[in-house]
């Protein structure tokens, strides 16, 4: 899970006369605006073979798993769990079996790791769910392992990305506290859990809990998943539904008039910073090996479809897409229902 983040000085605007954003929906970034509160948790459907689940990962338990990891600034691997907080990846950042962090934008796509293939029965669950997934975890937290408080501000509804938990192995000593609610997940059973709200974990039982971890976007598919009285807050509250991609989606060849040259604001491919902040850099759009990419001078970004000539960052939500019109790109920010856009117009490329 990503680190408490300090409080961040307000960032500078981008120097370049880059025009302001258009704004839409009911209020401008920053805003309040009144919204129904949520709880800090919901069971969902389906319930799942906790039988199963425990069969299957008896398979995988032969050998010690590797300590956890956070996520550091700029797309790195932060440091390792300082207690018994181990991970089995089954989809981190390009399928390596050795990233145990949650991952975020870069240069590859999450895929599968090699362990999933032994356990059939939680990828069919996984296929399942009508969301994009990122990262998939099987996380276990020995005996006398309790975490830090902290809260990871990444999982937010307003920026379409949720943290979801199918729990195999517990026991009552086994408890998340959320946002000071202590929860004991039962086997098979289907969770949300809202950690952008301060939370830990602790197990002061005598044996090791084990959940499956589950990062997605949320779609509305995945929102019909939720009780009826979550979802009816749903409707009022200020959330962002991403687009559940069609069967045909991974077929669609790269948009037209690439690769593209711009000046982009440095805030937008920092995702702890507001998108539109930040002076120019230059960046580069192509297409290479049938893979999307964004790359400026210190990182590459693997991109993904968001609708027809929209892009979206692998590894993150809609929250921030790149629309590729004649003559200009739009970048396009949404908070929950508000949407913010810069037209940034096609530049030469830089030597």
């Amino acid at each position: 899970m990503t680190a408490t983040e300090p409080t961040r000085p307000e960032p500078a605007r981008p120097k370049a006369a880059l025009p302001e954003p258009a704004l839409s929906g009911a209020a401008p970034h920053g805003v309040a605006r009144s919204k129904p509160a949520l709880p800090e948790a919901a069971r969902l459907r389906p319930e799942f073979d906790a039988g199963r689940l425990v069969t299957e990962l008896a398979g995988v338990t032969g050998h010690s798993w590797d300590l956890q990891r956070i996520s550091a600034s700029g797309g790195g691997i932060g440091q390792a769990a300082t207690v018994d907080w181990r991970v089995l990846p089954l989809r981190s950042v390009g399928g390596d079996p050795q990233r145990t962090d949650p991952g975020g934008p870069g240069p590859l796509e999450f895929a599968p790791t090699p362990w999933l293939d032994r356990l059939p029965y939680l990828r069919a669950i996984l296929d399942s769910i009508p969301a994009p997934l990122n990262a998939v975890r099987l996380m276990a937290l020995g005996p006398g392992a309790v975490s830090r408080a902290h809260h990871d501000p990444k999982y937010r509804l307003d920026q379409g990305l949720v943290r979801l938990h199918i729990p195999i192995v517990t026991q009552p000593e086994a408890v998340i506290v959320l946002d000071g609610v202590e929860h004991c997940w039962q086997p098979g059973s289907f969770w949300y859990g809202d950690f952008s709200r301060t939370h830990l974990v602790r197990n002061t039982g005598p044996a090791t809990r084990v959940h499956t971890v589950i990062d997605a976007l949320l779609t509305r598919e995945l929102a019909d998943y939720f009780p009826a009285e979550f979802r009816s807050a749903l409707a009022e509250a200020d959330v962002l539904f991403n687009q559940l991609p069609t069967a045909d989606a991974a077929h669609v060849g790269p948009p037209s008039r690439l690769p593209r040259f711009i000046q982009l604001p440095s805030g937008f491919t920092d995702f702890d910073a507001e998108p539109f902040d930040g002076p120019p850099r230059p960046a580069r759009l192509e297409a290479t090996g049938g893979q999307l990419t964004l790359a400026t001078a210190d990182r590459a970004f693997a991109l993904l479809p968001a609708g027809p000539d929209e892009l979206r960052f692998a590894g993150w939500s809609e929250q921030r897409t790149l629309h590729l019109a004649a003559g200009e790109v739009v970048l396009r920010s949404r908070r929950g229902r508000r949407l913010a856009e810069y037209r940034v117009p096609d530049g030469e490329p830089s030597h």
